[in-house]
Formats: C-alpha cells, sequence, structure tokens
C-alpha cells in the first residue's frame, strides 16, 4: 500500500489523519504543516515535493476553502496522486462521483448520483442528497442537509446544521407555473431538456417531456397531460379506473408473450405516491411513458391502417374480457346513453341560450326525425340482450400507436373514457371516424361519404381479433352500432353548438356546426347501405 502525506496538521488536519488510518488504505502517514509541532510532523509546507518519491499520494487538509482547493491544484501540477478520503463510517453511492482531494467524514451520507468537484469537505454527520451537484471547494457543515437535486456554487460554506434546498430552473417550453409544478410533481423538473404541446386532441392539454439521455441527447421520454376537469368531474375516478386497467392489461399482455412497456401505456405516479397532481388552479395533471419507433395517424391514409385499427379494438377488447367491468368507475354519466343525449339536445334546444337554433334548423330536423333510434340499442340493454364490457368510449385511428416500422397497430392511448360499456359503441366509434372520406370537421360536406371498402376493413380486423369472445347479439347490433354512434356524435357536436361551445375545443364560432354535419351526412349514406354493412359483419363472422 503506499504512503500519504497530509498537508496540515491543525484540527481538521488530526482528523483526516484518523480517517485515513481508519480506512487501512495507506501503509505509512505523515504530515506538513508550518506551525504545528508534531511527532507526525516531517516538514514545512514549501517542503511538499522533496516528499513525493517517498509519499506518492497526498491531501490538503485545510479548513479555508479556497486554499484547500489551491494546494489540491498544487499537488496535482507535482505529479502526486490526490485520493478521496471517506471515513469508514460513511455511506457513499457506488454511484456517487467524488472529485480528488475531497473528504467525507463520519457518519456523512453521499447519495445517488451526487457529484462533488475537487477539494469538497463534507463534515461528520452532513447529507447530501440524490442528483446534487457540489462544485469545487466546498465545505458542507456538520449535520447539515442539502436536499436533493440541488446544486451548490464553488467555495461555499454550508453552515453547521443549515438545510439547503433546490432552486428550480428554467425549463425551455415552459410557459405557466402550473406546467413547472407538474413537471417538478413527477419528478422531472431537474433533469428535463424542454418540453412541448404534443399532439391534436379536442379535451386535454398535451405536452411532449423531453430528457437527456446518457450520450448527451435529448428524447422524448413522457407525455404530460393537464385533464380537462370540466369534462371528467372526477380525476381520482379517472385515474383508478386507468391504472387498474393498464396493470391488468400489463398482466395481459406478458402471458401472451407480448411486450407490455410497448403494447399498453404505463403510467407514472407523482413523486408522493398519488395517480395524479393538482395544480394552483384545481385542474389534474397525470404523465405517462412515451413508446418510441410509434407514430399516430389522424385519419386513414389507407385501408391497411383501419384494418389494423380494427385488429387493435378488437385485440384491446378481448384482452379485457375478464376484467370485472363494474368495478369501473363511470367516469362520465350516461356518456354513451343515446336516449339521455336526446334529451340534453332537446333541452339545449330549447334554452337556446345563444340564439342559435335559427342557424341550424335542418340539422334540428334530422335529430329530431331520428329520436327512435336513439332507443335501438338502449332498449336491448335494459332487457340484458347485450353484455356490459370494459370499453374504451372513444375509439378515433389517432387513439392507436402503430409501429413506425411495421405498420402494425401496437398500443390503445387516451384512457380516459374507459367505463363499461358496449362493444358497439367502441365498434361504432371507429366506424364513424375512420370510415369517413373526409375530415371530422370538412366545411364541404360534397367531400364527406361513407366508404363502405373501409368499413369492411376494419369490420375484418374487429372480428379477426374479437370475434370469439362477441356474443350473437353483439355481432348482429355491429352495424347498428356504427349508425348510432355517428348519429350520437353529430348530436352532441350539435348540443355543444347551441349551449356555446363549452365542451369541444373549436377554432371558430361554427366549428361544432361543422363537425354535427359531417356525422350526420355519413348517418345518412349508412342508412342507405345498411344491408350491405351487414352482409359484411355476416362474412367475417
Amino acid at each position: 500500500m503506499p504512503n500519504l502525506l497530509i498537508l496540515g496538521a491543525g484540527g481538521f488536519g488530526h482528523m483526516v489523519y484518523e480517517s485515513a488510518v481508519a480506512t487501512r488504505q495507506f501503509d505509512k502517514i505523515a504530515m506538513l504543516d508550518d506551525a504545528c509541532k508534531d511527532s507526525n510532523v516531517i516538514g514545512k509546507l514549501v517542503d511538499y515535493k522533496d516528499f513525493r518519491k517517498e509519499y506518492p499520494c497526498a491531501v490538503a487538509a485545510f479548513g479555508n476553502n479556497k486554499m484547500r482547493l489551491q494546494w489540491v491544484k498544487n499537488l496535482l501540477e507535482a505529479d502526486f496522486v490526490v485520493p478521496t478520503i471517506i471515513h469508514p463510517s460513511a455511506v457513499v453511492s457506488p454511484s456517487a462521483e467524488i472529485g480528488a482531494g475531497s473528504f467525507v467524514m463520519q457518519r456523512a451520507v453521499i447519495n445517488t448520483k451526487t457529484k462533488l468537484g475537487e477539494a469538497c469537505l463534507v463534515n461528520s454527520g452532513a447529507i447530501v442528497d440524490h442528483d446534487t451537484v457540489v462544485e469545487e471547494g466546498v465545505h458542507i457543515g456538520l449535520g447539515s442537509v442539502v436536499k436533493a437535486n440541488c446544486h451548490v456554487e464553488a467555495f461555499r460554506k454550508v453552515e453547521a446544521g443549515e438545510v439547503i434546498f433546490a432552486k428550480r430552473r428554467k425549463i425551455d417550453g415552459v410557459d405557466s407555473w402550473m406546467l413547472e409544478d407538474a413537471l417538478y410533481a413527477f419528478g422531472f423538473g431537474n433533469q428535463c431538456s424542454y418540453v412541448r404541446p404534443f399532439g391534436a386532441g379536442h379535451i386535454n392539454e398535451t405536452y411532449a417531456v423531453f430528457m437527456p439521455t446518457e450520450n448527451g441527447e435529448d428524447e422524448l421520454s413522457y407525455v404530460l397531460q393537464r385533464v380537462n376537469r370540466n369534462v371528467f368531474k372526477n380525476p381520482r375516478e379517472v385515474m383508478e379506473n386507468i391504472f387498474g386497467v393498464t396493470e391488468y392489461l400489463r398482466q395481459s399482455i406478458r402471458a401472451n408473450g407480448g411486450d407490455p412497456d410497448r403494447e399498453t401505456l404505463s403510467y407514472i405516479k407523482t413523486k408522493s405516491g398519488e395517480t395524479y397532481f393538482e395544480d394552483t388552479e384545481g385542474q389534474p395533471w397525470r404523465c405517462y411513458n412515451y413508446i418510441p419507433d410509434s407514430i399516430c395517424y389522424q385519419s386513414v391514409e389507407k385501408p391497411e391502417q383501419f384494418y389494423q385499427s380494427g385488429r387493435s379494438f378488437g385485440r384491446f377488447l378481448k384482452q379485457l374480457d375478464g376484467y370485472p367491468a363494474d368495478t369501473l368507475f363511470e367516469t362520465i354519466p350516461k356518456f354513451h346513453d343515446t336516449e339521455d343525449r336526446f334529451k340534453t339536445f332537446q333541452r339545449a334546444l330549447r334554452q337556446d341560450v345563444k340564439n342559435r337554433a335559427k342557424t341550424c334548423k335542418a340539422e334540428i330536423e334530422f335529430v329530431q326525425n331520428h329520436k327512435a333510434d336513439c332507443s335501438v340499442l338502449m332498449e336491448q340493454v335494459r332487457q340484458g340482450a347485450l353484455p356490459l364490457r370494459v370499453t374504451h368510449n372513444d375509439t378515433k385511428l389517432n387513439n392507436i400507436l402503430f409501429d413506425e416500422h411495421t405498420g402494425e397497430g401496437i398500443c390503445i392511448i387516451d384512457l380516459d373514457t374507459i367505463m363499461p360499456g358496449l362493444s358497439l359503441n367502441d365498434f361504432g366509434d371507429s366506424i364513424r371516424f375512420g370510415a369517413s372520406t373526409a375530415a371530422e370537421d370538412e366545411q364541404d360536406l360534397s367531400k364527406v361519404h361513407f366508404d363502405i371498402a373501409l368499413f369492411e376493413a376494419y369490420t375484418k380486423g374487429y372480428l379477426e381479433s374479437a370475434g370469439d369472445v362477441l356474443t350473437p347479439a353483439e355481432k348482429e347490433n355491429l352495424v347498428w352500432g356504427a349508425k348510432i354512434l355517428t348519429l350520437e356524435c353529430g348530436m352532441r357536436f350539435l348540443t355543444d353548438y347551441l349551449q356555446g361551445d363549452t365542451y369541444f375545443k373549436t377554432q371558430y364560432p361554427t366549428h361544432n356546426l361543422v363537425r354535427a354535419r359531417t356525422q350526420f351526412r355519413l348517418a345518412e349514406e349508412m342508412e342507405q347501405q345498411f344491408e350491405q354493412m351487414k352482409a359484411i359483419v355476416k362474412k367475417y363472422s
């Protein structure tokens, strides 16, 4: 073992001496000092280079921060090995980085991924918590605490018993206190590189969270959402549903040889263990892992995508076949109760709070003429002919992640509306969104048509994946599901238009009315091809 030379033989120097002896790393230990006389002192400080051959290792045991650092640099320039001295009673994480000439004294604690610069002193009983950066020449005083994710500037002396708290850093893309609070609540604030808006949903605010990687690049790692509490009145119930279903899905996917980290969303709890974070305005935030090499389509670009969509939602239904649907909260009461949606429409029409009824007479008449359709599925539910299942309730194409390389549907997203419901609702919502030749808000109705070929592609994929868990009554009513969900969605858009656009995000005053018109056009064309649609379902059943 090498010999060690300690520069400085004052009180702190003798503490270092005892710590060095306790480590049992050195054969012989000697000291240099200009004033102290001691049996271990073998010369003056100016003599340090003369002892280089006999004592290849040396440390600077001075209480003054700048002096300690300067002597460490002198020793390194003179080609000494300048070790760190860590008392055996100290607890130091193996992931901590400690610079040359630093000291960690009795019962001090250095936690995970902490970085100490050169010539630092962490005195007895002090704690430096995880992910903290301590610059060179710092003294962390007796029994002090430096909290996680702190940055301690060079030469600072943290007084005995002092507690240092992390200061928040500026994060690019953060433009509100609420977003910043949410990032810190989920533990990303001190590492996050930047955030930016993400996705194209109507209801929630969504952000992509980029984190640094080991190679120094920034990577999209998490998706952070501020949930619209006007829509989801009880976020606790929403998140309990989501956590319950996604944890069940992980088990189901793993049991079938799949990859649960890729084939279902993995939601993250806050640092305090909650399923969501509530900001100062009372709005809930939640977070989940981003799935790399995935892509989301806003509309059907080719039939294969819609076929994969059918397979994905059919597989989703089948994977959750054993989940007790009655244990889920009904987070939006009567969400697909079409009879109740009709009553809400009638109330909005009577009140006409924005005086808009005069601008949409044809659309109002269309809904009124289809009142009987609103009871077709609801009556079968009352009779017990259709089973309640765990349903997604928002099965648009853009709620599926596709593998960027293979084009296969891999993961269902946007799980806010997971509730007990009818498989027909999920099937129908997919059809009304994906089997259209135009966008949901296309203003030119001559471009809006129901594409029977896309209907067949989806139906084929859906029944291939879910067919064996569907009852005969469910298969028989799939076409009704497509028509009624399209009618219902148009009715919801029209209702929101009459009420002043309080539910769906809009970009111009008639946006919801335009959306309603596209749905009613699709419903009309479904009626015209109803028998052909039934024949397609029978073909793949």
